[in-house]
Parts: structure tokens; C-alpha cells; sequence
């Protein structure tokens, strides 16, 4: 329980933290968040998708129902949902921020309540993962943690761009909230492993999105060496582990 609990207030801090980490806002983009961006696509495509094969067949050996059984891809729809879900949330703020003269002064509009709490439940369901995940082992937890801890500063410094002091003074909260109560679930509630395959194949297809939106766009002016960098380290590390 002690390593799950440090990592969760690690989290917390990352998120507590982004408002005053200037140097994130700036263009061109940090490389640090480039960095981060490319740790989140390694880790997205040597560890997450290998997992999203093993949930797989978890999720057909549970399934009861024969219609169900014949079908096939369950946790690749999930994914898939799971991109398109968080796709349309950012497509809601953006249209809401072309519309708006001043988005700093718009505190309390709904789009940014569906869009904040949205994102407090993907990080629920992290901190849920990081006490109940198939692979348990110290080493899967800590390369599990670092990739996301690292990618939550890429997706909240997205998320602050939006809404500026709007996500300082409730968005960060919000956020926080939802990495500690997903660590307070793990503990307290037991969901069967079809449920917890669901869950991480929705997270797969969340981060997939952020990560794409978040490196890909010309105006970031992201840098592509310190890109490469974050995607080539944390390659090898996941391989070598």
C-alpha cells in the first residue's frame, strides 16, 4: 500500500503543481513536456497495447453472453470509445473558446464542468490501476507510474491553455481529487476483471488522444529531438525490464 499511496500524492503534486511551472506555458513548447510526450507514446505502444491483447481474451473467457462471445475487438471498441469520448470533449472547449472574448472570465460555464470531470474520472481510473493491475510487480507499477505521472503534466498543461484561471482555481482541485478517490477505490471496492479490462482500455484510448493532440499541432512548436529522446529512453528501458 505505501509505494501505490507515495505515487498517488506524487500525482496529486504534478497536478497542485502546474500553475506554477511557467515555463510549461511557453512557446516553443518545453521540451520537458516533449520529452514527456514521447515517455507516454512508448509506453502507450510497447506496454499498453500488449495489455489491451491480454484483456482481450480475459474478456472473451468472462463474456456469457453467445452473441457477445461472436463478436470480436471488445477491448479495442472500448479504446476506440475512449479516444472518441475525450476527442469530443476537446472539440466542446474549443468551440466554446472561439466563441468567447474572454475565457478567463467565464468560470462556470459546462463545458468546462463536463470537461474537468471527465478527466477526474480518467484519473480515478488511473489511481484505480495503480492498486489493481494484472501485472503487480514493483517494476510494472513504477514504469506504470513514471509514464503516467509524466503524462499528466502534458494533458493538465493542455487543460490549463483552455481555461487558464479557471483551471487554477478548481481545475488542479478537481484533478487531484479524482487520482486520491480512484487510489480510495482500489482499496475499498473489488471490481471483477471484466470491469477493471474495461477500465483500462478506456484509459488506453484517452491517453492515445491526449498524446496526439497534445505533440501533433504546428503551433506547440513542440521539439521533435526531445520528442524522440523521451520515445528512444524510455524504449529501451520498457524492453530491457
Amino acid at each position: 500500500m505505501l509505494i501505490p499511496l507515495l505515487i498517488t500524492l506524487t500525482f496529486v503534486a504534478i497536478h497542485l503543481s502546474t500553475t506554477y511551472l511557467k515555463v510549461l506555458n511557453r512557446v516553443p513548447r518545453s521540451k520537458f513536456l516533449s520529452v514527456a510526450g514521447g515517455v507516454a507514446v512508448s509506453y502507450a505502444l510497447i506496454r499498453i497495447l500488449p495489455e489491451l491483447s491480454e484483456n482481450q481474451e480475459t474478456i472473451e473467457e468472462l463474456l456469457t453472453n453467445n452473441f457477445l462471445q461472436s463478436l470480436e475487438s471488445h477491448i479495442y471498441v472500448i479504446s476506440l470509445f475512449g479516444l472518441t469520448v475525450f476527442y469530443g470533449l476537446e472539440r466542446m472547449s474549443k468551440l466554446s473558446k472561439d466563441k468567447k472574448e474572454d475565457t478567463d472570465q467565464t468560470a462556470l460555464k459546462s463545458v468546462f464542468w463536463i470537461h474537468l470531470t471527465s478527466t477526474a474520472i480518467y484519473n480515478a481510473v488511473t489511481g484505480y490501476l495503480l492498486v489493481n493491475r494484472e501485472n503487480d510487480s514493483l517494476v510494472s507499477l513504477l514504469l506504470y507510474a513514471t509514464a503516467i505521472g509524466l503524462h499528466f503534466f502534458v494533458v493538465d498543461q493542455g487543460l490549463r491553455v483552455h481555461y487558464k484561471s479557471v483551471y487554477d482555481k478548481y481545475g488542479r482541485w478537481i484533478l487531484s481529487f479524482g487520482s486520491v478517490f480512484g487510489f480510495v477505490l482500489g482499496y475499498t471496492l473489488e471490481i471483477n476483471q471484466f470491469v477493471v479490462s474495461a477500465l483500462f482500455a478506456f484509459l488506453a484510448g484517452g491517453i492515445i488522444l491526449n498524446i496526439l493532440k497534445e505533440e501533433l499541432p504546428e503551433q506547440r512548436k513542440s521539439s521533435f529531438t526531445a520528442f524522440v529522446s523521451g520515445v528512444v529512453g524510455y524504449s529501451v528501458l520498457l524492453l530491457l525490464t
